[in-house]
C-alpha cells in the first residue's frame, strides 16, 4: 500500500505550480496570461525576470527530487516505486490537478527527478543539452534532443532494471510530446531563441 501512496504523493507534488505561485506573489499577475501561457521557468523568465525564472526552475526541479526521495525513503529503496514516483512527478507537473489538469512541459521536474534516480545518465544529457543550446540558441530543441537521448544514456551507462528504463522512456516521450508546438515552430523557422532575460 505504501508504494501506490508514494506515487500519488509524487503526482501531487509535481502538480504544485510554482511558476504560477511565484509570478502571482511577485507581480499579482497570472503567468498563464502572458508570453506563451506556460507555467514553466522559461515563460516565467521571459515575462517576469531572472529571479522569478531561476526560482521557478529550482523549485520545479526540487519537487521532482523530493518526490523520488520520499519514495526511496518510504519504500526502502524500491527501484519500482522510485521509478514510478519520478514519472508521476512529471505527469503531475504536465497535468496539474491544481490547474484543471493543465500544466507545463516538465523539463525542470524531469531534471530533478532523474538527478536523484539516475544521476550519471542525467548529467550526460545535460551536457548535450548545453551544447545544443549554445550552438542553436533554441531551448526547446535542446530539451527535445536531451530528453530523446536520455533513455539511450540510461541504457548505455547503467543497464538499469526495467522499471528505470520504462520510466526513462515514458518521461522522454512526455517531454517531447509536450514540446509539439515548439517542434512545429522550429520546422517553420519561427521559434524564439533563448535569452537569459525578461523579453515580454
Amino acid at each position: 500500500m505504501i508504494g501506490p501512496l508514494t506515487v500519488l504523493l509524487a503526482f501531487l507534488l509535481g502538480g504544485i505550480p510554482f511558476g504560477l505561485i511565484i509570478v502571482r506573489l511577485m507581480t499579482g499577475k497570472d503567468v498563464r496570461e502572458s508570453g506563451s501561457g506556460n507555467i514553466g521557468a522559461t515563460n516565467v523568465l521571459r515575462t517576469t525576470g531572472r529571479m522569478a525564472g531561476i526560482l521557478t526552475l529550482l523549485l520545479d526541479a526540487l519537487k521532482g527530487t523530493f518526490a523520488v526521495h520520499v519514495a526511496d525513503y518510504l519504500t526502502h529503496g524500491s527501484v519500482l516505486w522510485m521509478s514510478a514516483a519520478a514519472l508521476a512527478a512529471l505527469l503531475g507537473h504536465a497535468f496539474s490537478p491544481m490547474l484543471k489538469f493543465k500544466g507545463g512541459k516538465a523539463v525542470a521536474t524531469f531534471i530533478g527527478a532523474f538527478a536523484y534516480l539516475t544521476p550519471m545518465p542525467l548529467l550526460a544529457v545535460v551536457v548535450i543539452f548545453i551544447l545544443v543550446l549554445v550552438y542553436t540558441r533554441y531551448l526547446s530543441l535542446a530539451s527535445i534532443i536531451a530528453a530523446g537521448l536520455f533513455p539511450v544514456a540510461c541504457w548505455m551507462i547503467l543497464h538499469p532494471d526495467w522499471p528505470v528504463l520504462v520510466a526513462a522512456l515514458a518521461a522522454a516521450a512526455l517531454v517531447v510530446v509536450r514540446h509539439r508546438d515548439n517542434i512545429d515552430r522550429i520546422l517553420a523557422g519561427n521559434e524564439r531563441v533563448f535569452q537569459f532575460k525578461k523579453t515580454v
